[in-house]
């Protein structure tokens, strides 16, 4: 590992920082109070350091993104030859770059056949609002202008800009929005801990799937246009999918002609052991989404795969679909995508979550004894961990996500990263994670459950 940054002044980035930085996701106030930031300065592998020298096991991959690990200078290399070359052209106006035009071939490779056409943005919330007006443009096309209506789910995430904070199920993120855009839907998700009750996960997932028809036949289901949902609910805290829901919500849509959406933001690119997560669950998306993981997180870059039988109708008919960023398929965030995709395919990487994945959910399950855990669920290498004040009731502490926050700065204080989603904590560790590191992880977390018991032991049933 080489760390070129020397003598910084922490103390200095850190007065800065307060004066001139508005974070995102962050309150304010308590962050004021607190002193201001964390400085992260460097990273290797599995691990990123503060500027006071901490080590961190990162068990989040940034946000869900450093899929290969830290510190991979063939990335910074293509970066620095590609920025040689040709730093910067847009793909407007029927323009392309080298790096553009053979990263769209290399993932279309990546998907099923009928996946032929990519189309580039900067980030997942720009792509999922890039599909609204796609999805609503495209039936206009095809003659159904009136099929405007997308049905999404409780707590999924598609993006913070305006469109895509609509399109998913967020409600502090629709308050702060003000008035609520039309035509936007959400149902109950698919979670099993909260709402299965005394059903068998299998019967709930039929009776989650069961509440998407039951919303397309209140709008008419000749005015709705698509479903999206991300394969499973990464910030709504893992919620890993029953079986039987993926594959009866891709029967009610077909039954409807209604288009399916695949988020594949956090768990395409092996996440869960396989290339996608529509692979993992059985189903047979006609629009996917992906950001995070198409790059590691080294350079901003998102994609959209548009089925060809979706795609057929523009080119038959002619017609240009005002849309676009400028930064869409820059040349040295395509050229970084493409040596991504190789070191995670030359590494067999996706291959190598699938056989962590065992050890990954042993290192969960060991937890479940603990107090105030009353579930662990996992799939590849993505986990999460219900706080419970009653385990045999499945209870809450409360609905402010208070415990899971004092877990989450617990975590922290012992140098691993497990974000808090309400009182359930999530995993989402680097690729080349080793079970060695896998049981740190472990280690780790039992500590900061124990100092969370210890903070909350008086709520406990």
């Amino acid at each position: 590992m080489t760390v070129h940054q020397k003598n910084l002044n922490i103390e200095e980035i850190v007065k800065a920082d307060i004066a001139h930085h508005f974070h995102p996701f962050t309150d304010h106030k308590s962050f004021h109070a607190a002193g201001g930031p964390r400085v992260i300065t460097h990273g290797d592998g599995v691990y990123i350091w503060d500027g006071k020298g901490n080590k961190i096991l990162d068990g989040m991959s940034g946000l869900w993104c450093v899929n290969i690990g830290y510190g991979r200078k063939e990335l910074a290399e293509v970066a620095y030859r590609q920025m040689l070359d040709l730093p910067y052209y847009n793909t407007f106006f029927k323009t392309t770059t080298v790096p553009a035009t053979e990263l769209a071939s290399k993932i279309s490779s990546l998907l099923p056949r009928r996946f032929q056409h990519i189309f580039f943005t900067n980030s997942g919330s720009e792509g999922n609002d890039t599909i609204v007006r796609w999805v609503r443009h495209y039936w206009k096309v095809m003659g159904k202008p009136y099929r405007q209506h997308i049905i999404g789910r409780r707590r999924g995430y598609h993006g913070s800009t305006w469109v895509a904070a609509n399109l998913g199920g967020m409600v502090g993120m629709h308050e702060q929005g003000g008035t609520q855009l039309p035509g936007f839907h959400h149902i109950q998700q698919p979670y099993w801990y909260d709402f299965g009750g005394d059903k068998t996960p299998e019967e709930f997932g039929l009776e989650a799937a069961a509440e998407l028809e039951k919303k397309i036949l209140e709008l008419g289901p000749d005015n709705v246009a698509a479903f999206i949902g991300e394969p499973i609910q990464g910030a709504a805290g893992v919620l890993i999918p029953p079986s039987t829901y993926w594959p009866e919500v891709q029967k009610i849509c077909r039954k409807y002609g209604i288009l399916i959406i695949s988020d594949e933001v956090i768990c395409g690119f092996g996440r869960t052991g396989k290339w996608f997560g529509f692979e993992q669950f059985g189903y047979q998306p006609d629009i996917i989404n992906m950001a995070k993981g198409l790059s590691s997180g080294y350079l901003p870059i998102g994609a959209i795969a548009f089925s060809e039988e979706l795609i057929k109708p523009f080119f038959d008919k002619g017609g240009e679909f005002y849309h676009g960023m400028t930064y869409d398929g820059h040349p040295v965030a395509s050229a970084v995508a493409l040596k991504n995709i190789e070191i995670i395919q030359n590494e067999k990487l996706v291959e190598r979550v699938a056989e962590l994945a065992p050890h990954f959910n042993a290192m969960l399950k060991k937890l479940e004894d603990h107090p105030i855990v009353g579930e662990t669920r996992s799939v590849g290498l993505i986990g999460a961990l219900e706080l419970t004040r009653n385990k045999a009731k499945r209870e809450r502490f409360n609905e402010s996500g208070r415990v899971g926050t004092i877990c989450r700065d617990h975590c922290f204080n012992a140098g691993l990263i497990m974000r808090a989603c309400w009182d359930t904590m999530v995993l989402a560790p680097p690729f080349c994670i080793t079970e060695k590191e896998i049981d740190e992880i472990g280690k780790l977390a039992r500590q900061a459950l124990d100092k969370t018991y210890a903070d909350v032991k008086a709520e406990v049933a």
